[in-house]
């Protein structure tokens, strides 16, 4: 009997519209989606520190590309961007970067917030015969998970060992947030 007493009281409560909800459930808000090209801004870090240095000929040096959240929402990224380097050289063409074995790890950006994540780039003299480096114009920059992409101009000069068909080029690129 005191079940259905239960039961009558609590359809009179649902009925006047005061059943209570848990707190957990009144204050949950939906996680945050995915940034998508739209939500972003990017460049190239040009700071002295962030330089890569082009003339460290045959040692590995690094760019910092940064991403900054420009939309009115929170939005995360995981992964590696896509990174296409288009050649200022007849020979050049385009070279489509390989990502490195780090773990990617999910960066959220409020509105405003920036991250970035590094190329390492194996630098060349400018003596290195012209079919064995790859001079750097423009990049091709694609945020996780997306297809349009942003068009960076190449600021810091140099030229790249060419190895866009090797294994284990000593050009390549890293996750977001490292």
């Amino acid at each position: 009997m005191k079940t259905k007493t239960a039961t009558v009281a609590l359809a009179a409560i649902v009925a006047a519209g005061t059943a209570a909800v848990p707190a957990s459930a009144a204050t949950a808000k939906a996680a945050p989606t995915r940034c998508h090209t739209t939500d972003l801004k990017a460049g190239f870090a040009t700071g002295d520190d962030a330089k890569p240095d082009m003339g460290r000929n045959g040692t590995q040096t690094q760019a910092f590309i940064w991403f900054t959240n420009k939309s009115n929402r929170t939005c995360t990224l995981s992964g590696f961007a896509g990174v296409d380097m288009v050649g200022a050289q007849r020979t050049d063409g385009t070279w489509s970067l390989t990502r490195s074995s780090k773990r990617p790890t999910k960066i959220t950006l409020g509105r405003g917030d920036t991250t970035d994540f590094s190329i390492n780039l194996l630098p060349v003299a400018r003596s290195t015969p012209q079919k064995k480096k790859f001079v750097p114009a423009t990049f091709l920059v694609t945020p996780p998970n997306e297809t349009k992409h942003f068009t960076l101009k190449w600021p810091f000069g140099g030229q790249i060992l060419k190895q866009d068909g090797a294994t284990h080029p000593g050009t390549y690129l890293n996750p977001i947030g490292q």
